[in-house]
């Protein structure tokens, strides 16, 4: 019985070590989420900047030139999944698959996170172009700016007509949700500058000016959906860590009221073992 007790005291031990495992990892999720979505406000301020740019030239364009440069469709979509990177974030990746439905088989996929690109590959399916997440959001930039330049060389070789980009979403008092954005082809009604405007000094062709504020514009729609894929993985993976958390908490508990019981039948026996030789001893004498 000995033994029993000291093999319970040794996996409360481990489990107890598990148990600040988990708890780091939790903070570390934390802290980068919370780091991500602080991000993001200064992304969608540069994003309202560079849309309200394009809302002024746009006007300037004469009627004759056909508007600003869109990209001749092909009738071929293309995705941006924004998937998981690191393990222990549930099944976050497979949401996010799971929100292309029937486009996985017939899409230009371009894969973000190492675990998303494994959940693909079960799933039977190539994606054309995969990269790794960032492990810090800071690294977000030039992540999107690698996936911009991709992008435009598809783009350019006439291989896409629309892109979408899936990614998690996570705000507060909402819980997570997987969100589909539509990228281009752009809807330039979007941009509309406001009244009586004055309107700008440009030194190049207007067309120029707006065919090189729309690529700013999708490269910051790509930062965006990227942090918010960041703070939502890692919101994933702290939820997964309080779940365990919770089961290591239960763990403990019934290990700790066994081991009690294992503690108090083995006292219960060696007093029982005392109080016999005891016994035995007196009715020999």
């Amino acid at each position: 019985m000995t033994e029993r007790l000291a093999d319970i005291g040794n996996r409360i031990t481990g489990i107890h070590q598990l148990g600040e495992v988990v708890n780091a990892m939790r903070g570390i999720a934390a802290a980068r989420a919370q780091q991500a979505r602080s991000q993001l406000t200064a992304v969608d301020g540069y994003s309202t900047t560079i849309a309200a740019a394009i809302a002024e030239v746009i006007p300037l364009i004469p009627a004759r030139a056909g508007g600003p440069h869109i990209p001749r469709p092909t009738a071929r979509l293309a995705l941006v999944l924004f998937c998981a990177e690191q393990g222990f974030a549930g099944a976050f990746s497979e949401r996010v698959l799971d929100e292309a439905c029937g486009d996985l088989k017939t899409a230009d996929l371009f894969v973000i996170g190492t675990r998303g690109q494994a959940t693909l590959a079960a799933r039977g399916i190539t994606a054309g172009w995969t990269s790794a997440l960032p492990s810090h959001s800071p690294g977000i930039p030039k992540l999107a700016d690698t996936v911009t330049q991709a992008l435009y060389v598809h783009i350019a070789a006439g291989k896409i007509d629309r892109l979408d980009a899936i990614y998690g979403l996570w705000e507060p008092g909402q819980g997570p949700r997987i969100e589909r954005k539509h990228l281009l082809p752009f809807d330039m009604t979007a941009f509309v500058a406001p009244a009586n405007a004055n309107p700008p000094l440009l030194y190049l062709q207007p067309e120029a000016v707006v065919q090189a504020l729309t690529a700013d514009y999708l490269f910051a729609q790509l930062c965006e959906a990227a942090l918010h894929g960041f703070a939502a993985e890692n919101q994933a993976r702290m939820e997964a860590m309080a779940a365990a958390r919770n089961q290591i908490e239960r763990q403990l508990s019934a290990l700790q009221a066994t081991q009690r019981r294992v503690r108090q039948e083995e006292i219960t026996a060696e007093i029982i073992e005392l109080a016999s030789g005891e016994a035995a001893s007196q009715a020999k004498r």
